[in-house]
């Protein structure tokens, strides 16, 4: 759009126009000031931008300059994997019956991702060296092969792969996911990764802060998410639960996990955080009684805070209820939930999300007792809900 036809529409018209691309200072802003300022940033966003028809598909609620910015960033994205895998030379290994591997090795060892002994546990490197379905053909054959083993809590690197591919959708597209103090997630050694709970439906929040270090972080560690009860009992659900990597909510679970050098990922509110009501969004309740600083100080491991914006919007509960929270008990007797929250719209509500890792606590060199342990709990509360409360009121739409 020239400067011509700028001028030719209303301020209003210009000021509904910066609004949507987001035009720093436009309500103090002139006419001309509006032509000018709309001008260079359609310039410049035209650059690399693409054509309305080069975007896959319209997304409702997304605007073709934030599918720009997904490509941008899955193109980073796959540079940044590439460069982990030594596409010159193939994996060596064979199968009993003499069926060659054919992936590439990983950068500097002699074996592929899948063959070289405990890599994939900790690190998603991708197995060709690209995300995207055109390597699933590869995948399937090791998938129906099974060349490989999987870890004893049953993570599987080519399922897992898969899924990561297909929720980058969401990530990328749809949630349009930003990530601040991705420096904090320690690139090598256990950590524990506590976050704000949120969602009333599916455990978004979950999946977007493992996304967001395989996505980001210099070497894409697996989060190892921990769950309750209800994801490890449901048909289906619970072995595709166990195959992309996460695990059951016990302390055994999670001591193994850290000492096997891992990252935890634990979202100590539990069901009370993650069936918040609307009118209850983004204030994070008591972390549970601190068990997580005390597995991080057996383990040596820092305990890195998170702050997300967006999974308590997603799915916003205009109600709790308790009746629905005793059919769930009738049915799963084991599962702790007291309320059930409910929410009026089936699909997830395009929320523009924003994750950001804080400083890490370090561990205590002796044991905390029983008291200390919760003011350490409560001190990690009361850092997460500063930086929620900073993100939000930075924010200036939801959307």
């Amino acid at each position: 759009m020239r400067d011509a036809s700028l001028s030719s529409l209303t301020k209003k018209e210009l000021l509904a126009m910066a609004r949507d691309r987001d035009v720093r200072g436009r309500s103090s802003m002139t006419k001309e000031q509006l032509v000018a300022a709309l001008t260079a940033e359609i310039e410049e966003s035209s650059v690399g931008a693409g054509r309305p028809e080069d975007a896959p598909f319209p997304i409702p609620g997304i605007s073709l300059d934030d599918r720009a910015n997904a490509r941008r960033r899955r193109k980073e994205l796959a540079d940044r994997l590439e460069a982990l895998v030594d596409r010159g030379r193939r994996c060596p290994w064979r199968t009993i019956e003499g069926h060659p591997c054919s992936l590439p090795v990983v950068a500097g060892k002699d074996r592929c991702v899948l063959h070289e002994e405990g890599l994939s546990d900790d690190l998603a490197i991708p197995l060709t060296g690209t995300l995207g379905f055109g390597s699933w053909p590869q995948l399937m054959r090791h998938l129906n092969l099974a060349t490989y083993d999987i870890d004893p809590f049953g993570l599987d690197p080519v399922v897992a792969e898969m899924a990561w591919h297909v929720a980058n959708a969401l990530y990328f597209d749809y949630f349009r996911v930003e990530v601040e103090g991705i420096e904090h997630v320690p690139m090598d050694g256990p950590g524990v990764v506590v976050a704000n709970h949120g969602g009333a439906a599916l455990p978004y929040d979950a999946a977007m802060l493992t996304l967001a270090v395989l996505n980001e972080a210099p070497m894409p560690r697996r989060v190892r998410v921990v769950g309750t009860e209800i994801f490890n009992m449901l048909p289906t659900v619970s072995h595709l639960y166990r195959k992309v990597g996460a695990a059951y909510a016990s302390r055994d679970d999670a001591r193994e996990i850290l000492s096997r050098g891992h990252l935890l990922g634990v979202f100590p509110e539990g069901e009370k955080g993650f069936m918040k009501p609307v009118w209850e969004a983004y204030k994070v309740g008591r972390l549970g009684r601190g068990g997580f600083g005390e597995i991080a100080d057996e383990a040596t491991a820092p305990i890195i805070p998170v702050a997300i914006v967006g999974s308590e919007e997603v799915h916003p509960a205009v109600f709790v209820s308790k009746r629905l929270a005793r059919l769930v008990r009738f049915f799963f007797p084991e599962q702790r939930v007291d309320e059930i929250a409910v929410a009026l719209n089936p699909i997830p509500l395009p929320i523009r999300w924003k994750i950001r890792f804080l400083p890490p606590v370090l561990p205590e060199r002796e044991p905390l007792d029983a008291m200390a342990q919760l003011e350490r709990a409560e001190g990690i509360r009361a850092t997460i809900q500063e930086a929620l409360d900073d993100m939000l009121a930075a924010r200036r739409t939801a959307f």
